[in-house]
C-alpha cells in the first residue's frame, strides 16, 4: 500500500473531506434565512452520490498483488547515530569550554565625566 495516509486508502480520505465540506455548508445553509435552508436537500443528494459512485466503482482490485513490496532497508543507521552522537559530545564540549571565557571577559569602567 504505498499510496496511504495513517493506514487509510486515498479513498476513505476522499469521502471524509467530501462528509466533512457537505456538513459545514449543510450548517451555514440551515442558519440562513428563507428558501435558502432548502439548499441541504441538494448538497445532501450530491454528496450521497458522490458516496455511492466512489464505493460502488472502485479504481483499485481487491485482491493484493503476489509480488513482495521492495522494503527499503538503511544499512548505515547505526554509523549515522554513532556520527550524530560524536557531533552532539563535540559541541556539548566546545560550548562548556568556550562558556568561562565569555563570563569572565573583563568589563572595564567607563570615566566618569567631571567638569
Amino acid at each position: 500500500m504505498a499510496n496511504t495516509v495513517m493506514e487509510v486508502g486515498t479513498g476513505v480520505l476522499v469521502l471524509a473531506v467530501v462528509w466533512i465540506a457537505a456538513l459545514v455548508f449543510g450548517m451555514m445553509l440551515l442558519r440562513a434565512s428563507g428558501s435558502a435552508r432548502l439548499g441541504v436537500i441538494p448538497i445532501f443528494l450530491l454528496v450521497l452520490t458522490i458516496t455511492l459512485a466512489l464505493v460502488l466503482f472502485p479504481r483499485a482490485p481487491e485482491t493484493t498483488p503476489s509480488f513482495k513490496e521492495i522494503k527499503i532497508v538503511d544499512s548505515l543507521f547505526i554509523g549515522r547515530y554513532v556520527l550524530l552522537g560524536v557531533a552532539c559530545v563535540v559541541f556539548l564540549v566546545v560550548f562548556f569550554m568556550l562558556l568561562p571565557f565569555h563570563f569572565l571577559q573583563p568589563v572595564y569602567a567607563k570615566a566618569l565625566k567631571t567638569h
